[in-house]
């Protein structure tokens, strides 16, 4: 069964909200150059530490170095770190051997056939991957929230071929995660605005989307 994760949680009521609905990770933003859901650290933590256990927590850096994806984890102690740039492929032992329990979900966003090999690449050092439609490459950069599909045949690729789970993000809400889980077939889902009215969980919307996905 395909897993749900609800991103942007801003709040103790947010992450409740989602759970209830079925959601089997809660994704909290720390500092990013742009996006939303952004909160602060120490919220993050509030948040996460109240989090029954079997639901997974994900901490969202923009963080690359290891000392800084280091510093930034501690001060959280989420179950999983999802680096939402590119990182050096070393940071992935030294943060295990900082953090043996940590999750590592490297994200790749998903722009052109060459992020098929750059996937690729990842999985063999990555927990799992998350494919979103963000764009690093800007001046000011973009990673993830930006409530835009990309091109899913990259993404089925990437499935096909990679040895760790993959979620698929981007654009999704309940009128198309059902072309999506067909077209792709992932792991996982994860969600930021398709479920959110004026940057809120929307009960509704949330309520949609599960039912969309599971029936």
């Amino acid at each position: 069964m395909v897993r749900v994760k609800i991103c942007c949680i801003s709040s103790a009521r947010e992450a409740q909200l989602a759970m209830q609905y079925g959601a089997a990770a809660l994704g909290l933003v720390g500092p990013m150059p742009s996006g939303p859901g952004i909160i602060s650290n120490d919220l993050i933590k509030a948040i996460a530490v109240k989090v029954p256990p079997g639901i997974s927590t994900f901490l969202l850096t923009s963080e690359t170095s290891t000392p800084a994806i280091a510093e930034h984890y501690s001060k959280v102690f989420t179950t999983t770190i999802q680096l939402v740039d590119s990182v050096p492929v070393a940071a992935y032992s030294a943060i295990r051997q900082l953090f043996p329990a940590v999750k590592l979900v490297q994200v790749i966003h998903v722009t052109g056939p060459q992020s098929v090999d750059e996937a690729l690449g990842m999985a063999a050092v990555a927990d799992a991957l998350l494919l979103d439609s963000g764009n690093p490459n800007l001046p000011v950069k973009e990673l993830g929230g930006t409530g835009r599909t990309h091109n899913w045949a990259f993404s089925r690729a990437i499935v096909n071929q990679s040895p760790v789970p993959v979620y698929l993000a981007g654009g999704l809400h309940a009128g198309n995660v059902a072309a999506a889980l067909d077209a792709v077939n992932p792991f996982g889902l994860d969600l930021c605005s398709g479920v959110r009215t004026s940057g809120q969980l929307d009960e509704s919307k949330l309520a949609a989307f599960f039912k969309a996905v599971y029936g």
